[in-house]
């Protein structure tokens, strides 16, 4: 049956809004292109017309929170303010507290994802990334210009790269924290914007930045 244009457009948000859906109270490893056509009332042979593996819809997610939380870095950006160390490491961190799927997907799955990806998908991946990066950069450059091109740069990929095992961290399962428990390890209260804000805090204050 043919579907209309409109439909057609609409299927590939349908398709990973369903599997988002799916990673909310599923493993990566439960969900099957099966689960998705089911949530999503799209027959599989419909979703290859869009993605050609599970990790390609997992992509595409996170591709959408990279342009979610760049959104929300251009409104710092261009919001006029000045911003001193604390007030920064602020707004980074609270920016993060929605991007939950992205910190989720970073520290499980990336590189299967990555590698189970079609190249095109993945250059448009990479080119979302980039996008967030030179927009940190610009932030960067505006609240702090008197830090040198390659502070910012390694304070970016510092920062970047410590996204990469926070979720954890934040967001520990019932079973790992009955370990914790029965092993004498205490949990502190952690949130990802707190972990976030003092990262950043100490990250930019050896640069002596006050």
């Amino acid at each position: 049956m043919k579907v209309s244009r409109e439909v057609a457009e609409r299927r590939p948000s349908d398709i990973i809004a369903a599997c988002r859906k799916l990673y909310r109270k599923m493993s990566f490893k439960e969900i099957t292109l099966k689960e998705i056509s089911k949530e999503a009332n799209i027959s599989r042979p419909s979703i290859y017309n869009y993605f050609q593996t599970k990790e390609e819809i997992f992509l595409a997610i996170l591709q959408e929170e990279y342009r979610l939380w760049g959104h929300d870095l251009e409104k710092l950006l261009e919001s006029g303010k000045t911003m001193g160390l604390e007030d920064f490491a602020e707004a980074i961190a609270s920016s993060l507290a929605d991007r939950t799927d992205m910190l989720k997907i970073l520290c499980m799955n990336l590189y299967e994802i990555e590698d189970n990806s079609r190249k095109e998908r993945l250059v448009d991946f990479k080119k979302e990334y980039k996008n967030t990066w030179n927009i940190l950069h610009s932030c960067i450059e505006k609240f702090f210009p008197s830090l040198e091109k390659t502070e910012q740069d390694n304070f970016i990929y510092e920062l970047l790269s410590f996204l990469y095992g926070i979720y954890p961290y934040a967001h520990p399962t019932e079973k790992q924290l009955a370990a914790m428990n029965e092993a004498g390890l205490q949990r502190p209260d952690i949130t990802i914007t707190g972990l976030t804000r003092s990262f950043i805090t100490d990250s930019l204050e050896k640069t002596r930045i006050k």
